[in-house]
């Protein structure tokens, strides 16, 4: 994908994360919050998550500058350290989301691919799903994809761990630590 579908693919996400983070199902009846509250919350949940989110999803393509592209910035390595980020620093909680999907966009939704395990190895990884970023479908391929991912994060959300508690946790709550 091109910067506007990562920029598109981010803001999506901040929108829906921020409405997943804000609207809690499991918690009892949402009659109890009114619309207003509710959409106070959701809207200071986008507003929290914009920046960090997009910069997220722009990062990767970074490595057009140096390195090279799809291979310097798109890997497991990479995703590891903005992952481990926010357990030793204390912050940017939710770039690693930002990151995780553009990989998935460039994955899915792109005939190039990835190398996700390099420098180990320079192999592309992709699906036949994928588009040319100067397709008449790069854009509906997004908007598909970014529904999958919120679906994938809220399925997280709602029935794993809580996306807004700290990696420490989250990573007690699976019994890593």
């Amino acid at each position: 994908m091109n910067k506007e579908g990562h920029v598109t693919n981010g803001a999506l996400l901040a929108v829906g994360l921020g409405v997943i983070l804000a609207v809690d199902p499991t918690s009892g009846p949402l009659v109890e919050e009114t619309p207003a509250a509710l959409a106070l919350e959701a809207g200071t949940r986008v507003a929290e998550l914009s920046l960090p989110v997009i910069l997220g999803a722009l990062f990767p393509d970074v490595d057009t500058a140096f390195g090279k592209h799809r291979k310097t910035l798109h890997n497991l390595p990479v995703l590891a350290v903005f992952v481990a980020f926010p357990y030793v620093f204390g912050n940017l909680q939710f770039v690693w989301v930002g990151v995780a999907t553009h990989y998935v966009l460039d994955v899915v939704g792109s005939k190039r691919g990835i190398a996700l395990f390099y420098p180990l190895s320079s192999q592309e990884y992709d699906l036949p799903t994928g588009v040319a970023t100067s397709s008449k479908w790069a854009n509906p391929v997004t908007f598909v994809v970014t529904a999958v991912e919120l679906a994938v994060l809220a399925a997280v959300h709602y029935y794993v761990f809580a996306l807004d508690t700290s990696f420490a946790e989250a990573a007690a709550l699976l019994g890593l630590f």
